[in-house]
């Protein structure tokens, strides 16, 4: 209901300019910017307090993991060079290997974790927000070899992913949304009609991440329900960063509808329906995929969001002139 009282105002607030630069001033830019900050506060932390189970080192984890997740369905560009997006999330780890990487770098207490041009180069399993999950939450990484060790692998692992998301950040502001202003003959992109297609196809990715990874996987089959597939269980952040994501890609979808003010409305009813969805859910890590009345709940959320899905492509696609062309999911 909030929401929808606030929409007129988020309408009449909109500016007349093209709605790729809308996107990068009101979505993409700030989205970066508070990733660096909350990525720079956790390294922070964890230079002041690196015990396991700290309050607040873990609380700082939180922030930067949400922060992630709002600008996660971005794919290109400045998050896809250098592959930082994947080093600063590898996710999902489908053949276990960020506990196997982590493991093997702290019983041998490997000095990587002294230098950070060394550091950079260890697996990405064992780099990025996701390993410090492990080192923060899972109760044997948590515990295996010295204090001292994993203290100085957490550290290494907050202070390479706030150098990643600096980065990213870096590139979006110096560099690559002026490609994404500036479209034309010769340049990244040929027309402001490529610009907007390749933030549909980021709405179209996350929409899809939301749906099959992050709710798909837990929810596995209804015989063989998959509850420790969820996104951060063990931190307990399944279900808030399924509301992070929806409430991210709503405000990019209704920023590439910003000249049709009834799809925007629409946009908004089914966004606002799937995120009062997931509101009813008292689960946060969708431990309840393995009983009857939870996994109702759950696929209904899922429903809610391919709904969504359905109207992205049948409605706003069209409507940009645009089509989805293959993302960074597909053939995953």
């Amino acid at each position: 209901m909030i929401r929808m009282l606030l929409f007129p105002l988020f309408l009449a607030g909109m500016a007349a300019a093209d709605p790729g630069n809308d996107i990068l001033d009101a979505h993409v830019l700030p989205g970066f910017d508070r990733l660096e900050a909350q990525t720079q506060a956790l390294s922070a932390m964890a230079d002041a307090e690196c015990d396991t189970a700290s309050a607040p080192l873990r609380g700082a984890f939180a922030d930067a993991v949400k922060a992630w997740t709002t600008v996660s369905h971005l794919r290109f560009g400045p998050s896809e060079a250098e592959n930082r997006g994947f080093a600063l999330a590898f996710w999902p780890d489908n053949r276990g290997m960020t506990p196997k990487v982590l493991m093997g770098l702290i019983l041998a207490r490997d000095q990587a974790v002294s230098d950070s041009t060394a550091f950079a180069q260890v697996s990405i399993a064992a780099r990025g927000l996701y390993a410090l999950e492990y080192l923060l939450f899972d109760d044997r990484i948590a515990t295996a070899g010295t204090a001292e060790y994993r203290c100085a692998l957490i550290r290494a692992i907050a202070a390479d992913g706030a150098r990643l998301a600096g980065d990213m950040a870096t590139d979006w502001h110096d560099r690559y949304a002026a490609l994404m202003r500036s479209p034309g003959p010769g340049g990244t992109y040929q027309s402001e009609a490529e610009v907007l297609q390749e933030f549909f196809k980021a709405l179209r990715t996350g929409l899809q991440m939301t749906a099959e990874l992050r709710l798909g996987r837990p929810l596995g089959t209804y015989d063989k329900p998959r509850s420790l597939r969820a996104e951060m269980w063990r931190s307990g952040l399944s279900l808030d960063l399924i509301r992070a994501s929806l409430g991210s890609q709503r405000e990019l979808a209704l920023l590439l509808a910003k000249e049709d003010t009834d799809l925007q409305m629409e946009l908004a009813a089914k966004f606002d329906l799937a995120l009062e969805t997931a509101s009813r859910i008292d689960d946060p890590t969708l431990v309840g995929v393995a009983n009857p009345s939870g996994r109702v709940r759950i696929e209904a959320l899922q429903q809610r969001v391919n709904e969504i899905r359905e109207a992205v492509a049948k409605d706003l696609g069209p409507k940009l002139g645009v089509s989805a062309g293959f993302n960074s999911l597909d053939g995953d």
